[in-house]
């Protein structure tokens, strides 16, 4: 009788498990098609028992849905393919800021250089920089800052096609425009394999072909962030004495705004609140703080990791507001090579080098057909 039982008992459990799947698996198959969603993660989650006395901990499972992409797949986490969310910047800056404790990476990791492009609208130089990437997949990320509801008009084969971050406007002279260069780094800082980070413009051109400008990034053991003391006007006369006692005129510092950081770096500047707060206040429009933000941050808090000066060549020496632009008539063989080499030379992991810019603006639309006529023959892209 007791053999019988239990036979008649197992048979009564095994029934009752498989059509508890049955039942479970159309219980899914209901709500995916309800919602229209098809791509499920869990995420477990800890509830410890409210009370004095209790110290029962107990898991349950929250799911939840992502619409076009497996949100827990290894090489999303670390390369995110979308780069459209609607985090604040608040949000953005916090999650962009968190770093892994284990050290060692769980995967092969190919440093990226991130080139951060922030343009008013159309890139006239697409064609060449479609061409000074050609044939470097993996090694390098684009992302690109314009005004709001700018549609980059690219072909989907195009290493710009897609790299179009959430925008906010940018008024020249004022705290957006540092905003914006913070926007750029907080969201190339989400793919764990950017090591080095390069902001652009529109008008900007490279003056040296990929493998030169990479090697030359990752293999640096400083960033390349312009920070110099101006006691003019046009320097510490921008200082706020509201800026005390957190800043101080002897710390106050200028420099470009054309900038390159590594990751420890970006995150600091990324994760700082309390000084950049003081900016927002007192750096009003003829304070510039773009250009003055960076270079007093890095010159108080980092200066052993930074150069001091900037790997973007411009031409000041018409005098005003802004730099001088080129155009057709000025693209020529020798205009190029003086810019990789002036005769000046540079500090670069404390030895002396010719190579001092990598990059070069300001330039005209104009300035692209002479320039792609260079790059087979001077430039070597």
């Amino acid at each position: 009788m007791s053999i019988t039982r239990f036979v008649i008992f197992l048979v009564v459990f095994v029934s009752g498990v498989v059509a508890g799947l049955i039942l479970g698996s159309h219980i899914d198959r209901y709500f995916i098609a309800r919602t229209g969603r098809t791509r499920p993660f869990y995420r477990t989650a800890a509830i410890v028992a409210s009370g004095p006395t209790s110290s029962m901990q107990n898991n349950y499972t929250i799911v939840e849905y992502c619409e076009t992409v497996d949100c827990l797949n290894m090489d999303n986490i670390l390369h995110p393919k979308e780069l459209v969310h609607s985090l604040s910047d608040e949000e953005l800056f916090w999650r962009a800021s968190m770093v892994p404790e284990i050290e060692e990476y769980p995967y092969i990791r190919v440093p990226r250089v991130a080139f951060m492009f922030l343009t008013r609208g159309p890139l006239p130089f697409l064609p060449l920089w479609e061409r000074f990437f050609q044939g470097h997949g993996g090694q390098f990320s684009i992302y690109v800052h314009t005004i709001p509801g700018y549609h980059l008009n690219v072909s989907t084969d195009s290493p710009f096609h897609g790299r179009r971050i959430p925008s906010q406007k940018v008024s020249w002279g004022s705290i957006s425009l540092a905003d914006a260069e913070k926007r750029l780094l907080a969201n190339a800082l989400l793919d764990f394999s950017n090591e080095r980070f390069v902001l652009l413009s529109e008008s900007c051109i490279p003056v040296y072909n990929f493998q030169t400008v990479y090697k030359y990034l990752t293999g640096s053991i400083h960033s390349f962030v312009e920070s110099y003391d101006d006691p003019s006007r046009y320097g510490r006369g921008r200082y706020s004495r509201r800026m005390l006692p957190n800043i101080r005129l002897h710390q106050w510092r200028k420099g470009s705004q054309w900038f390159e950081l590594n990751r420890v770096l970006a995150i600091n500047l990324i994760s700082d609140s309390r000084y950049y707060s003081l900016f927002r206040k007192y750096c009003k429009p003829s304070c510039y703080p773009d250009e003055h933000y960076f270079a007093t941050y890095l010159n108080m808090f980092q200066p052993s990791l930074n150069s001091n000066r900037t790997v973007t060549w411009v031409d000041w020496s018409f005098g005003g507001p802004h730099p001088a632009t080129f155009g057709r008539e000025n693209i020529t063989v020798s205009f190029i090579q003086n810019i990789r080499n002036n005769g000046t030379l540079c500090s670069y992991n404390s030895q002396k080098t010719h190579i001092c810019y990598l990059f070069a603006r300001k330039f005209a639309p104009s300035a692209l057909e002479p320039l792609l006529n260079l790059t087979e023959t001077l430039m070597e892209f």
